[in-house]
């Protein structure tokens, strides 16, 4: 075997279908495009969402709902979680950076406080917003909430 002797698998290889080369091909004429309509014309492409002409999905659905602009969405928090990473790390003081360095929230989220679970350290907690059953719960611990 040698360079002179290399050719594809059989049947790796087709050549090109020749549309629009002459009656002789057998593609000539109409080039595989049938007899007029909207398809067989120059220029033609399917326009996104198009149906044939009946009313598209995106317009026979109703539009609903919005989003307020002000809306703030908080990371939520339970206190189940601060007590679970105050008995792992020996925290006596939850802030956001503390959050973020144990990978529960990311810099651009702000916090939420919420009440599940039990409290039974001491912690001053700082957050952008508690819930009122975590308050108190921080508090009866003998804790701090302070809001940033």
């Amino acid at each position: 075997m040698d360079l002179s002797n290399l050719k594809p698998a059989e049947g790796a290889t087709t050549s090109s279908k020749r549309i629009g080369r002459g009656t002789g091909s057998g593609k000539g004429g109409t080039s595989t495009k049938g007899h007029k309509g909207q398809k067989s014309r120059s220029g033609y492409s399917k326009k996104v969402g198009f149906e044939g002409g009946q009313m598209p999905l995106q317009r026979r659905v109703p539009k609903f709902g919005f989003k307020p602009l002000k809306r703030v969405e908080y990371k939520a928090i339970n206190l189940e979680t601060l007590q679970e990473l105050a008995d792992g790390q020996k925290l006596t003081a939850i802030t956001p950076e503390v959050l973020m360095n144990a990978g529960l929230m990311a810099s651009k989220h702000q916090v939420k406080i919420l009440g599940r679970g039990t409290l039974t350290a001491k912690l001053e907690v700082e957050a952008h917003a508690f819930s009122k059953s975590a308050e108190q719960a921080i508090t009866a611990a003998g804790g701090t909430a302070k809001k940033l």
